[in-house]
């Protein structure tokens, strides 16, 4: 799970009335506060996206961050991967193992996707641009066997793990994810390389793509370990009624 929208509630009490000084001074700030929010935001982000980081208990997830997303990681600490040194393998039930670099996905044909992202939890972010690789076309690139079922991503976190059975990952609204909100994908929100499973809550996107396994099976992945669906349909799983987000 990656991000997280922070909500707002505002309540209603009584008290005596506001002077004409006050509500016009007050009026002025709303204003300097909606030309300062874009800079702030970012700032923000910036921020929290240094110390997630760095952050093993998580707490940063609990902060509100810019364009309604939140940082997350289950392992203490994350490499980063660059240009020069990323690599993205696939490799098990295919004729044709390989290894990418982040130039050999950049050249490949891109696919543009622009679908609500939903948490499990609840939050959703409307309209957010992903650009990628189908991942339809790496496995047939690699040339799946027919004793295929399923296929099971890792990480280059160390820790984090995920799963889609073989129908499921041949969807074209499956990416293997390489700009995000038409930008290139920063570490902390993945990067440089990413699963994005459009039809699903948000933890079946697993960030740091590092390997693509086809297996002869469904391997439950870290969430579905710890009790999440294996199937995470939006708004058919979880016990969540969520609108679906194709």
């Amino acid at each position: 799970m990656n991000s997280e929208q922070s909500e707002e509630r505002h309540g209603e009490r009584g008290g005596t009335p506001v002077g004409r000084r006050v509500f016009l001074g007050t009026l002025g700030l709303g204003a300097l506060g909606v030309v300062a929010a874009p800079t702030l935001q970012r700032g923000m982000e910036g921020f929290l996206g240094a110390v997630a980081g760095k952050d093993p208990t998580g707490l940063t997830g609990l902060l509100p961050n810019g364009g309604g997303f939140r940082y997350y990681s289950v392992a203490a600490s994350v490499p980063n991967r660059t240009a020069a040194d990323y690599r993205l393998t696939i490799d098990g039930l295919v004729d044709h193992p390989r290894t990418y670099t982040l130039s050999d996905l950049r050249a490949l044909p891109q696919t543009r996707l622009v679908k609500d992202v939903q948490c499990v939890t609840g939050w959703r972010v409307p309209g957010t641009p992903f650009e990628g690789v189908r991942l339809a076309d790496l496995l047939a690139a690699a040339g799946v066997r027919s004793a295929a079922k399923a296929i099971r991503f890792t990480c280059f976190d160390g820790t984090y793990t995920e799963s889609l059975t073989l129908d499921q990952a041949r969807r074209p609204d499956i990416l293997v994810a390489l700009r995000m909100q038409d930008k290139d994908i920063g570490h902390d929100h993945g990067g440089p390389v990413r699963l994005y499973v459009a039809p699903m809550y948000f933890y079946k996107s697993a960030k740091w793509l590092s390997g693509i396994t086809v297996t002869d099976h469904v391997q439950p992945g870290y969430w579905e370990n710890l009790g999440y669906d294996v199937d995470a349909w939006v708004g058919k799983s979880n016990g969540r009624t969520d609108a679906p987000t194709s």
